[in-house]
């Protein structure tokens, strides 16, 4: 009788039938060794992407202190350029110096304060008030700007405004314990409420006239 086998192809013999053999664990460890360096090669690269990250912050953060430095010291070059030309009487060319500096330092109040002043020098009463209002916006407890901006009033023609700024520019002088300037301005109060007075004994006389001529 001829004996034939099945084959099962889906069957496939062990390598060994002893489990835990040495060459194993051998395997195992080195399966284990191929996984940590893989961990721990991803682990390096990120790091080394945050280090680098980190480094350009550091440098753009260190730029950008050196451009605003660098701005600064530029805005008070042109400053002082526009204060010599104004001193010199070259109010257009001082406004052009200043402009420039404004933009490199815009928060900076007496270069909007002394370009009020320049303007009311040109006759220039809105761009003046403009520039007194902005100076007084960035420093309220600075009674020069306060001082500019009621010139400013007086010659756009609002001397109920002119007086308030006046007003604070004296409570801020008093309270600075500044005597000098607040003397000057109590005569400066006197000559505005003087002046008032006159305008309303000249606008009643104005209005009485009328008033007899149409009787």
């Amino acid at each position: 009788m001829k004996m034939t086998w099945k084959k099962n192809q889906n069957k496939k013999r062990p390598i060994s039938h002893y489990s835990n053999l040495p060459f194993d664990d051998e395997v195992n460890q080195n399966d284990d060794a191929n996984t940590k360096t893989k961990t721990t090669g991803t682990d390096v690269v990120e790091e080394d992407k945050a280090v680098q990250n980190e480094e350009l912050s550091n440098k753009e953060i260190s730029a950008s202190g050196n451009g605003e430095e660098n701005a600064k010291k530029l805005g008070e070059e042109y400053e002082a350029q526009g204060n010599k030309l104004a001193e010199d009487g070259n109010y257009q060319e001082a406004l052009g110096k200043w402009e420039t500096a404004i933009v490199l330092m815009p928060e900076r109040a007496v270069l909007h304060e002394q370009k009020a002043q320049v303007l009311l020098e040109l006759g220039e009463s809105w761009h003046a008030l403009k520039a007194a209002t902005r100076a007084t916006e960035l420093e309220p407890t600075w009674a020069e700007a306060w001082i500019t901006l009621g010139r400013a009033q007086l010659n756009f023609g609002e001397p109920d405004c002119a007086i308030e700024s006046f007003d604070k520019a004296l409570a801020i002088k008093v309270a600075t314990k500044d005597v000098s300037l607040a003397f000057v301005l109590g005569f400066v109060f006197f000559d505005l409420l003087v002046h008032k007075a006159i305008l309303f004994l000249w606008l009643l006389i104005d209005v009485n006239m009328d008033l007899c001529w149409f009787e």
